[in-house]
């Protein structure tokens, strides 16, 4: 599986904008997806989690209110919509997909967007 992240940019606090992750390959094998963040100088942190069928989702507690992540599973997309965004949101987003193929387990990571909130 191979995933390709965009959307990210330059946007004031308050603004808004959506990622896109889109996958290719074996995406059928896919089960999880999820967005994952880092700033500079620290650890990559969990944003938000989907499910298969997107029925159910997890969010940080940082983004909850704010953050809504969705799939497409027909286009093989997922997407983060970040509204109200902060200054501390600034930081490379990433694109996670967990599955199984051919009897093992994999975690598929795209290059990541840069998201900058200016104050």
């Amino acid at each position: 599986v191979q995933l390709v992240e965009s959307g990210g940019g330059l946007v004031q606090a308050g603004g808004s904008l959506r990622l896109s992750c889109a996958a290719s390959g074996s995406t059928f094998s896919i089960n999880a997806m999820g967005w994952y963040r880092q700033a500079p100088g620290k650890q990559r942190e969990l944003v938000a989690t989907i499910t298969s069928g997107g029925g159910s989702a997890n969010y940080a507690d940082a983004v909850k209110g704010r953050f809504t992540i969705s799939r497409d599973n027909a286009k093989n997309t997922m997407y983060l919509q970040m509204n109200s965004l902060k200054p501390e949101d600034t930081a490379v987003y990433y694109c996670n997909a967990g599955g199984h193929y051919l009897g093992s387990y994999y975690s598929a990571w795209g290059q990541g967007t840069q998201v900058t909130v200016s104050s």
